[in-house]
């Protein structure tokens, strides 16, 4: 599989997100809270990021931790066995470094791997 994130790996839509917030298991990992669900109807893995705008004010720094997020998630996202779909929230009220966010990646995408198989 190659490391992309194309336009078909986004969750977007009304009916997705809340079948995912309503019926989805989650955990917190690091500075990321998570929310995963098994994918239905797609047969790709899909993902939603979010960061709070209660903690950063300005766009620039909301734009950068979602940037690295998702840096993070498409560099890893190899270590899902079936196809996910998951939101991230962003939960520290600091810009941590992308070597940071990348850990707590690493132990979201483990601990979602092994309760989905």
């Amino acid at each position: 599989m190659a490391a992309t994130l194309s336009k078909s790996e986004r969750l977007c839509g009304k009916k997705a997100i809340a079948g995912l917030m309503e019926h989805g298991k989650g955990g917190v990992s690091g500075c990321l809270r998570y929310k995963f669900l098994k994918a239905g109807e797609a047969g790709v893995s899909r993902i939603l990021v979010s960061v709070p705008k209660r903690f950063f004010k300005r766009a620039v720094k909301r734009n950068l931790l979602k940037r690295r997020i998702r840096e993070s998630y498409r560099l890893q996202k190899d270590l899902l066995p079936a196809p996910v779909d998951i939101a991230f929230l962003y939960l520290d009220r600091e810009v941590l470094p992308f070597s940071d966010i990348y850990a707590a990646m690493t132990a979201v995408l483990t601990a979602v791997a092994a309760k989905t198989e």
